[in-house]
């Protein structure tokens, strides 16, 4: 017999937020072949990829955090700081990303996500193409994910 007696709680508990992430990726490792044929391996496991600008001075000019994952690049943030801002900076912290995400990670595509008020015709104009937009996320502001097929010598 199966009980149907819960209390939900509504903590924040990280502790559980580890152990059902663990078991979240037991539960899809067992129903995906391509996840249980990455599951050990080199590719199955995230790497981080940070990019940095700094200037002569050592201060801080901009940046580009990201990780990969199996033939994946994931670009998790890209700030340049105002005073560098259209000099190519950008452009240049993201190519290093994508060079780095293929030539030496094997990445074949790229993701991101932006907002409408940050970036993304920048993204646009660099070969990313829209595939998802979130309306009111948050409220007023509009959410983009982007994608972009990766080739050796693109970046």
């Amino acid at each position: 017999m199966v009980c149907r007696m819960f209390r939900l709680e509504t903590e924040v508990d990280r502790t559980r937020r580890d152990l059902l992430r663990s078991r979240l990726l037991d539960t899809n490792t067992e129903a995906s072949p391509t996840l249980r044929a990455l599951r050990g391996t080199p590719a199955g496991r995230e790497s981080p990829l940070h990019v940095w600008a700094t200037g002569p001075d050592g201060a801080l000019a901009g940046g580009l955090v990201g990780h990969t994952w199996t033939t994946w690049l994931h670009v998790t943030h890209l700030w340049v700081d105002t005073p560098h801002r259209g000099t190519g900076l950008g452009s240049r912290l993201l190519a290093q990303a994508e060079h780095t995400a293929t030539e030496e990670r094997g990445c074949t595509r790229a993701r991101l996500e932006t907002w409408d008020f940050q970036a993304p015709d920048f993204y646009r104009r660099h070969g990313y193409e829209v595939i998802c937009t979130i309306e009111d996320y948050p409220p007023g502001i509009t959410e983009y994910t982007l994608t972009k097929r990766l080739a050796s010598g693109d970046a």
